[in-house]
């Protein structure tokens, strides 16, 4: 979030679920498929289109194969890339993003089960066009990647990633931004304060000021780079090293590259620069266009492809329409069963959700997707018997079996081998969600709270201490839960972790009993029972910040404050009512994602 679990909603988005209103008809022209050794492109233009998109995406993967030779490549939520024909197609696609005259040529989509990228072929060609697609590309690498990276590594890197050139046999890394002549009879940001900045900083957010931010960012990791000295990178990479360790930034940051005055100046000489170095990589031989298939989707395919495009981008009606299609033209065809379950498991409708899924996977054993849901949204799921604890094992192991890389199932098996009171399994498993997903707090934290189950209190402490320092908002806010949860004597003596709270808010705890979606006229409800007792928060008009744990089943992709709330834990941070008739107004809204109880705790709790 993931952002990572720090998310705003728009309450009035919420009840109908709609952004917009996808202009895409169905039952149109099937689109093209063209497959690379890596790669999936779809096209409503020619397959000759298609494969120059999917040559280029081979190339760049080839720049981090390259640069990165340990690094993964490969994502537990797969990229599909849509090559659209023009502005006309990407606007069905994406109205908000295309308005009329819009200056781009591609758009990218993160998520935690699916990723996708527009590219527009009627810009494609278009110099520094690519930009948006590659720099957000590069950040789906490195988070796969990496524990947690400063916003300005992070940022510079995708820059320097994001501006790559190619030609037909050869790749060009490192060139300048268009950002470059920003650089140039500007002050750079002290170092000191430049790395120290992050996503909540005015250089970051307002746009007056990013783009010296940007360009500054590309500047630093490009003479870190490519200086003398640098190793062509070796050293970036023992500054990284240093961080995965949980050294201090600045403090790594000195150790590895001398003291900050030093520094500025060498920067404040290489931004004047009138050229700057490039890598140049040739076209490994796997990158043979002849290899590449092609084959024409069949009318509900393509609608079942778009109408999954707008599920995940969240413009529900656009999907419902596209979905609905696909289904008239093909009742048997398994995307569009299980695309239909994450429209109704959205709308609330599990019912609906749980048969979607389970038709889905029994027309097409591959969808994992759909038999991960099915199986959270089925009875194993809080079932306390042995035979049902392992067929939940077994779905989950299933689920793994058809995609390795997909961390939520990990999960859930950790927190299986929790409720079975098998702890140092429960670490393990945890442990390998961690490494395929690294930079999300929650699975650390996860890690954490069962440490302290096992007694590991410095161990927990010290993964508390590590999301802490370098998260903010709820996923600061949880790990400084598990920091107060262990002993003070077993904590680093004389340091003290503190929440961040919105100011002026008041801040209470207790399970979600209901929530009431907002409407024109009504606000948005939630009734929290607190100890026992009831109590009621409203909010009308506007967003407000709300944030959840990693580990929540339905993530990031799925996660709406309407629906799938009930016997969660919140915390509320709320400004004292303007009347008697509910407890406050939210201002900010953490939804937590509890260990279970062991089994063996559970059954003596309940004796008398």
């Amino acid at each position: 979030m993931p952002f990572r679990s720090v998310i705003r909603i728009t309450l009035s988005a919420l009840l109908i679920f709609v952004f917009f209103t996808a202009a895409a008809s169905a039952g149109e022209k099937p689109w093209t498929e063209v497959r690379s050794p890596n790669f999936r492109v779809l096209t409503d233009a020619g397959a000759g289109d298609a494969r120059k998109v999917a040559h280029e995406f081979e190339q760049m993967r080839n720049v981090f194969a390259t640069h990165l030779p340990h690094a993964r490549l490969e994502s537990g939520a797969p990229l599909l890339i849509f090559a659209v024909r023009d502005e006309a197609t990407a606007t069905a696609l994406e109205p908000h993003i295309w308005k009329a005259g819009a200056n781009r040529a591609g758009e990218y989509h993160h998520g935690w089960e699916r990723q996708f990228a527009i590219v527009r072929l009627d810009t494609w060609g278009r110099e520094g066009a690519k930009q948006v697609v590659y720099h957000e590309y590069t950040h789906s690498i490195e988070h796969m990647n990496s524990h947690w990276l400063p916003v300005w590594f992070d940022e510079g890197t995708a820059e320097i990633y994001g501006f790559t050139r190619f030609e037909v046999h050869r790749t060009y890394i490192g060139a300048p931004t268009e950002r470059v002549n920003s650089l140039r009879g500007s002050t750079p940001i002290p170092v000191e304060t430049f790395i120290a900045l992050d996503q909540r900083s005015p250089y970051y957010l307002d746009s007056t000021k990013n783009q010296l931010f940007y360009a500054e960012a590309w500047a630093l990791v490009h003479m870190l780079t490519y200086e003398p000295g640098m190793g062509n990178g070796r050293r970036l990479g023992d500054f990284l090293a240093l961080l995965d360790q949980g050294m201090e930034q600045k403090q790594a940051f000195q150790k590895v590259f001398g003291e900050f005055k030093a520094v500025d100046k060498a920067l404040s000489s290489y931004m004047q620069q009138p050229t700057y170095t490039t890598t140049v990589l040739k076209d490994p031989d796997q990158i043979d266009d002849r290899t590449f298939t092609s084959r024409t989707l069949t009318a509900a395919e393509t609608e079942a492809e778009l109408g999954g495009f707008h599920l995940w981008t969240h413009d529900l009606e656009g999907a419902r329409t596209l979905l609905e299609q696909a289904l008239k033209d093909d009742v048997k065809l398994g995307l569009a069963h299980e695309n239909m379950g994450f429209l109704a498991f959205a709308q609330g409708n599990d019912s609906v959700a749980t048969g979607e899924f389970s038709q889905a996977y029994s027309l097409d054993g591959t969808r994992y997707l759909s038999l991960f849901a099915k199986t959270m949204l089925s009875p194993l799921r809080a079932s306390r018997q042995v035979d049902d604890l392992n067929a939940f094992g077994a779905a989950m192991g299933k689920v793994l079996q058809l995609n390795p890389l997909f961390a939520p199932a990990y999960v859930q098996l950790a927190r299986l081998a929790v409720l079975e009171n098998d702890l140092d399994s429960a670490v393990l498993v945890s442990r390998k969600a961690e490494e395929l997903e690294p930079s999300l707090a929650g699975y650390h934290i996860l890690t954490g709270q069962i440490l302290r189950r096992l007694g590991k209190n410095a161990e927990a402490a010290a993964d508390a201490k590590f999301v802490a320092g370098r998260w903010f908002g709820p996923d600061h806010n949880e790990a400084v839960e598990l920091w107060n949860s262990v002993p003070s004597s077993q904590r680093p003596e004389g340091e003290t972790l503190l929440e961040i709270i919105p100011a002026d808010t008041h801040t209470i705890e207790g399970r979600v009993q209901s929530v009431t979606c907002a409407s024109k006229d009504q606000p948005w409800v939630l009734v929290l029972d607190h100890e026992g007792s009831a109590v009621v928060f409203h909010h009308k008009g506007g967003s407000f910040p709300t944030g959840f744990s990693d580990t929540l089943w339905y993530g990031s992709d799925h996660f709406s404050l309407c629906h799938h709330l009930d016997g969660l834990r919140a915390v509320v941070h709320y400004h004292p009512p303007a009347d008697s008739t509910y407890a406050g107004d939210v201002a900010e809204v953490e939804i937590r994602d509890d260990l279970p109880t062991p089994l063996k705790e559970a059954v003596a709790s309940s004796k008398p």
